[in-house]
């Protein structure tokens, strides 16, 4: 989810182990835990591979991150109280500037915290399991993209940020809504990228 692995990236469970500091035995239970939730692919017991989604499977978990946090936006809007407020406040700053500072690793875990965050303070605490099924899915992606696509990926937290300011809830369902409808121009470009990379080695096989 926030981007540590890239589309296509090989694991290899001993070396995670070794990363994690722990054997082998945990680390072999959570990468089957995560191929059952479609976040890695296991082609064979040695070939580990973080999926590149398809454009099909995109559109439909964008298209269900629409609608659900639209709804999680809007009720952080009527909920939010002026604490929770300076916390989103703090996490588009701090966003600001990792992007600033090309820091593009901490500017997609800030916006993934920012995104799930909405949710918390909507209390939906059941709506919170189902995005971040998804986001395991699609977090690799979004790294993937967030440098190169620009202010497209934090442009509308702004007016976002006004709505709830203003306990709008039609607004801020609107603008989280945009925000994802936007950045999904540039995640598309890159699996079509890769859809079109591939195409060779198929030719060539």
């Amino acid at each position: 989810m926030k981007g540590a692995f890239k589309p296509n990236d090989r694991l290899k469970i001993r070396d995670l182990a070794e990363r994690l500091g722990t054997s082998v035995t945990p680390v072999r239970d959570a990468i089957l835990r995560l191929v059952q939730d479609q976040a890695l692919v296991l082609r064979s017991p040695r070939d580990i591979r973080v999926p590149m989604l398809s454009r099909a499977a995109y559109l439909e978990i964008r298209d269900i991150r629409v609608n659900l946090e639209g709804m999680a936006a809007a009720r952080a809007a009527e909920k939010a109280t002026p604490a929770q407020i300076a916390q989103l406040e703090a996490l588009l700053t701090h966003n600001e500037e990792a992007m600033a500072a090309g820091n593009t690793a901490l500017a997609t875990e800030l916006n993934q915290i920012f995104h799930f965050k909405l949710t918390e303070i909507a209390d939906m605490p059941v709506l919170g399991d189902i995005l971040r099924r998804l986001w395991l899915q699609m977090g690799p992606l979004i790294a993937d993209v967030y440098g190169g696509a620009g202010r497209t990926m934090i442009d509308h937290h702004y007016p976002l940020m006004d709505a709830i300011r203003r306990h709008d809830s039609p607004a801020a369902s609107i603008a989280i809504q945009a925000d994802i409808l936007l950045a999904s121009g540039p995640i598309l470009e890159r699996i079509d990228a890769a859809v079109h990379a591939q195409l060779p080695e198929a030719l060539a096989s």
